[in-house]
């Protein structure tokens, strides 16, 4: 019995020594410190795009179109991106970076859903700039000139959702070719799209 008492008492002792180096830890402010809940909001929204980007690829299948072939494998890329910068997230800038990623793939989405004729779906939040009209035609970067269409099509088979690339707004549409990948590696999409527009 005097056996059991003691043991009690020690362990007793131990959660005291325990709560008090919490609160040393914590700036003797009684408490131990909790993640601000503007962190889990952002979290949980980034979370949300994220999730809806993945279960917007796992439900369309491009078959044999070479367009919406396109326009998914960018949308997956952004996905895996997305996917990364999540898991390594832990400020509400780093998770508005996390949606950003993940909104730019649903706009791939949109593209191939558009390519196959289906209906694109719903609203997404814009990207800093408009889509190409049909007047549009061609587009010059970096001194070469490239077709440009509001539909995907033979000479126009890669999809590009807009955005800001080097500073300037750059308009969503199809392209005759994928130039933005080369400015997107040559660094931080400025050396591709300084001279668009």
């Amino acid at each position: 019995m005097v056996y059991m008492v003691l043991l009690a008492l020690v362990l007793i002792a131990g959660a005291a020594a325990a709560v008090a180096v919490q609160r040393r830890a914590a700036g003797g402010a009684g408490v131990v410190p909790l993640v601000p809940a503007a962190d889990f909001d952002a979290r949980a929204e980034a979370e949300r795009w994220v999730e809806r980007l993945g279960g917007s690829l796992s439900t369309l299948d491009a078959g044999g179109d070479k367009a919406a072939g396109q326009a998914l494998a960018d949308a997956d890329e952004r996905y895996r991106a997305a996917r990364g910068q999540l898991a390594a997230a832990g400020s509400p800038a780093q998770y508005a970076m996390v949606r950003q990623t993940a909104v730019e793939g649903l706009h791939y989405v949109r593209g191939a859903r558009t390519a196959l004729g289906l209906d694109p779906g719903p609203a997404l939040p814009d990207l800093g700039a408009a889509t190409v009209t049909a007047r549009d035609g061609r587009v010059t970067v970096d001194d070469r000139t490239y077709a440009v269409s509001d539909r995907p099509g033979g000479a126009t088979p890669y999809y590009y959702p807009g955005g800001v690339v080097g500073g300037r707004r750059v308009p969503g549409g199809w392209y005759s070719r994928p130039w933005w990948k080369t400015a997107l590696v040559a660094g931080a999409a400025g050396a591709g799209g300084d001279g668009i527009f």
